[in-house]
């Protein structure tokens, strides 16, 4: 790691993200939104909206882990029955 990397991490920057990275980490919480919620599938719109009210951003790894992590906070908790 080089000294710039560490003083990015320890101000806080968001780590660069390829567009390959970024779009298989959205086809993957996609997946899992439609195994959570059957409900979404064949709904492509509804899909989308339930991915964007989740809060998805890039955030920089701890020591020991990939530079780049993508922690998904949800606003609210799915309907149980």
């Amino acid at each position: 790691m080089s000294l710039l990397s560490t003083f990015k991490r320890a101000l806080g920057m968001a780590p660069v993200v390829h567009p390959v990275d970024r779009s298989m980490a959205k086809r993957w919480v996609k997946q899992r939104l439609l195994s959570v919620y059957p409900e979404l599938r064949g709904d492509p719109k509804a899909l989308e909206t339930a991915y964007r009210s989740l809060s998805l951003d890039p955030q920089p790894g701890a020591p020991g882990e990939p530079d780049v992590v993508f922690e998904i906070h949800a606003h609210r908790e799915p309907d149980r029955e």
